[in-house]
């Protein structure tokens, strides 16, 4: 097991597909119906899928839950604000 850094921690649930309690949530970037950013302790997380949408947000718990149907996960490269083209370079690229 791989420690990102001392004290961080972060948990995701996923229940079927259609429903994702993520702990560890900083902020909520963007959303919409197919794509959710957040800002983690451990990083941005992408999520995309369809019919998205959020059914509780608690941010001062760090706690995010997502109803709808989910495709992916994906944490962005914690190396991407380094090379220059930032976390829009990423996304767009």
């Amino acid at each position: 097991m791989i420690d990102q850094g001392k004290g961080k921690r972060q948990e995701l649930h996923l229940l079927h597909r259609k429903l994702l309690e993520i702990t560890g949530v900083l902020n909520v970037e963007s959303f919409d119906s197919e794509e959710f950013l957040l800002q983690t302790e451990l990083g941005h997380l992408t999520i995309r899928g369809q019919n998205l949408h959020i059914k509780n947000l608690n941010l001062e718990q760090g706690l995010v839950s997502i109803e709808g149907l989910v495709n992916s996960l994906s944490y962005l490269d914690p190396g991407s604000s380094s090379s220059g083209k930032g976390l829009l370079g990423k996304l767009f690229r």
